[in-house]
């Protein structure tokens, strides 16, 4: 199992988890909820091109969790020029979005670092049939 990109993806939410606690007002067992529930709603969006979900593909960079229970989401695509460019950030503003106790979803769209396969989980990797 390629875990490069996965523990790249797992640490920067454990980071952002372990940031927000710190200093959090949102209660711990809540904002455990909130992480599972965002990571859950980010895996029923797809990209179009490529069988697997932008979560396992590794297009998502980083999740804050903002007190206010907001939550800002740092991600690319796998390429500049991709046809949903546009319409991307819509969609996991409205999946994100739907999470019970999310108040806002903020989403920024970044091509530092460019995503590469090798940040797709081993998940991603069987689903386009390269594992």
């Amino acid at each position: 199992m390629d875990d490069t990109s996965h523990t790249a993806e797992s640490t920067a939410l454990e980071t952002t988890t372990n940031a927000v606690v710190s200093g959090s007002a949102i209660p711990a067992d809540e904002l455990a909820r909130l992480t599972d529930d965002i990571v859950s709603a980010l895996k029923t969006v797809y990209d179009p091109e490529i069988p697997a979900d932008i979560y396992e593909l590794g297009l998502v960079y980083k999740i804050d969790i903002e007190d206010d229970r907001s939550v800002k989401i740092d991600m690319t695509l796998t390429a500049p020029g991709c046809p949903v460019a546009g319409e991307m950030p819509g969609w996991v503003e409205n999946a994100v979005g739907a999470v019970e106790g999310v108040s806002g979803v903020e989403v920024n769209m970044t091509f530092d670092p460019p995503w590469s396969p090798d940040r797709m989980s081993e998940e991603a990797q069987v689903a386009v049939g390269w594992y």
